[in-house]
């Protein structure tokens, strides 16, 4: 287990902001089949590539069930790849001004980045909000951190710590 710095636990995003960040990785994901879509049809209409078309129209004819596994896999792979890649962030969290960070702010592993996006298909784990920190954050041992407030505190205690040296040297 890491340590937690209270750095850490002061600057981080609250549930509104972490649920906007929610709703606009949602809504990528939502444009995302749209596009996926309209490419389809241009694509068969004009290049007459009917391939991509006879995918859309299968996802389109399937059942609750696999239309909410379908997502799902896709939202994983979405928020996996993306916070993976750029270092804790999703479109959602760079709208925001927000990031994954480790609670002692060392660098995230890829084994963290995958707990904490598989976690989010556990059911319910919306609702872990609620408490302290979500599953996902408890389980990957991460935390979601609004960076400009982080950056300006972690500076301010650099800060601090260097004004006693600076006046011996």
């Amino acid at each position: 287990m890491r340590r937690v710095l209270q750095i850490v636990e002061r600057n981080k995003a609250g549930q509104g902001i972490r649920f906007l960040n929610y709703a606009i990785d949602n809504l990528v994901i939502y444009v995302f089949f749209f596009v996926l879509g309209i490419v389809a049809v241009l694509m068969d209409e004009y290049l007459d590539i009917s391939f991509l078309l006879s995918i859309v129209d299968t996802m389109s004819e399937v059942n609750r069930f696999e239309d909410m596994l379908i997502t799902s896999f896709i939202y994983f792979l979405y928020v996996f790849l993306m916070e993976y890649f750029t270092n804790g962030r999703t479109i959602g969290k760079y709208i925001t001004g927000t990031k994954v960070i480790s609670p002692d702010n060392e660098k995230i592993d890829l084994q963290q980045y995958f707990i904490r996006n598989i976690s989010r298909l556990v059911p319910f784990d919306t609702l872990s909000f609620f408490g302290n920190n979500g599953w996902h954050d408890s389980w990957s041992d991460t935390r979601v951190v609004k960076i400009k407030d982080f950056e300006n505190a972690k500076s301010g205690e650099l800060e601090i710590q260097n004004l006693g040296r600076k006046e011996n040297e």
